[in-house]
C-alpha cells in the first residue's frame, strides 16, 4: 500500500485559526514497506504531512492517495474511514490520549467503534499487548498507573488492535528515557522487517534516522526539499548544512578518524558495528 502525494496544497484551521500553505504543492511517493524518517526544523511541515496521510488534514490542492482509496477536497467521507484503519497514526505524546478504566477497554474502544465484536476485540487486545512487548496481565490495570514508557506502549497498542497496514507517529521517543526510546524504535524496526509494515515517523534526532531509517524526508516551508536513501543523506555534507541537519555520532567520529588517518573508508557509516568493520577493512585496527 503505497502513500503518493500528487501536488498537494493545504491550509490548515480550527475555527478562527487559520495556518495557510502548511504543504505546497508537495509530490512524493512512500513504497511499500519502507522506513522512513520525517526531518526539518519547527513549522517545516512534517506533522502536516503526517496527518494529510490519514484525512485529518484534506487536500485544498491536488490529492493523496494511499493505496487505491483518494484523499482530496472533495472529502469522500467512505474513503476516508476505511484510509483511517488502514492508516494508524500515533501522535506526540499519545498517552495523553488513554482514558478508559482499565489497559484492554482503552485497546479495545477503536475495534468496537469500528464494529468488531467486544469478544474479538479483547483477543486482539491481547495479541497486540504483546506485540509492544508487554504481559496479559497490563491489560487489567489502570492505564494510568503504567510508567510513561508503558502507557506510549499500550497508545500504540490501541493504534495497532486497528490492524494498520502503515504506521504513522510524530515523534514516538519524545519525553522518553534514552531506554525506553530505544526500545520503542527497536520494536518498529522489527515490525517493518518482520511484518513488512510501512512505517514513517517524525523525529529530531538524527541518531535515530541513521539506526533506524531506509529513507528521509527534509521538509521546509511546507514542502519536501529532498527525498532520499539515509545512507545518501549523510554522505551529502551540502545538503544537511544546507538544511542544518545535524551529523550522526558514529558518522561524526567516522569524519574524525578519517581527518587524522588520512583514509577515506569506502561507504558512510551509521552504527557502530558499520564502523568496526570499516576499521578492520581498511586495517586500521
Amino acid at each position: 500500500m503505497e502513500i503518493i502525494f500528487d501536488n498537494v496544497s493545504a491550509d490548515f484551521q480550527i475555527g478562527p485559526i487559520r495556518s495557510p500553505l502548511v504543504l505546497h504543492s508537495v509530490h512524493l511517493k512512500i513504497k511499500t514497506g519502507t522506513f522512513t524518517a520525517v526531518v526539518g526544523h519547527t513549522g517545516a511541515g512534517k506533522s502536516s504531512l503526517l496527518k494529510a496521510m490519514n484525512g485529518l488534514l484534506i487536500p485544498k490542492e491536488g490529492k493523496v492517495l494511499v493505496g487505491k482509496k483518494i484523499i482530496d477536497s472533495r472529502r469522500n467521507k467512505k474513503d476516508i474511514k476505511v484510509i483511517r484503519q488502514k492508516v494508524g497514526m500515533v501522535f506526540q505524546f499519545p498517552e495523553s490520549q488513554l482514558f478508559a478504566e482499565t489497559v484492554e477497554k482503552d485497546i479495545c474502544f477503536g475495534p468496537v467503534n469500528f464494529g468488531v465484536p467486544e469478544k474479538l476485540a479483547k483477543e486482539i487486545a491481547r495479541n497486540v499487548i504483546k506485540m509492544v512487548g508487554l504481559d496479559n496481565d497490563i491489560l487489567f490495570k489502570s492505564p494510568f498507573s503504567l510508567s510513561g514508557g508503558q502507557k506510549r506502549r499500550v497508545a500504540i497498542a490501541g493504534v495497532l488492535a486497528m490492524e494498520p497496514d502503515i504506521l504513522i507517529l510524530d515523534e514516538p521517543g519524545a519525553g522518553l528515557d534514552p531506554q525506553g526510546k530505544k526500545d520503542i524504535l527497536t520494536l518498529l524496526k522489527n515490525w517493518n522487517q518482520d511484518r513488512g509494515m510501512t512505517i514513517v515517523l517524525v523525529t529530531h534526532d538524527m541518531n535515530d534516522v541513521a539506526l533506524y531509517a531506509d529513507d528521509v524526508i527534509i521538509m521546509e516551508k511546507g514542502r519536501v526539499a529532498a527525498h532520499t536513501e539515509t545512507r545518501t543523506l549523510f554522505s551529502n555534507n551540502e545538503l544537511l548544512n544546507q538544511y542544518s541537519l545535524d551529523v550522526p555520532d558514529v558518522r561524526r567520529l567516522q569524519m574524525k578518524i578519517e581527518k587524522e588517518i588520512g583514509l577515506t573508508f569506502p561507504h558512510v557509516c551509521l552504527s557502530v558495528e558499520d564502523l568496526a568493520e570499516a576499521l578492520i577493512e581498511g586495517g586500521v585496527v
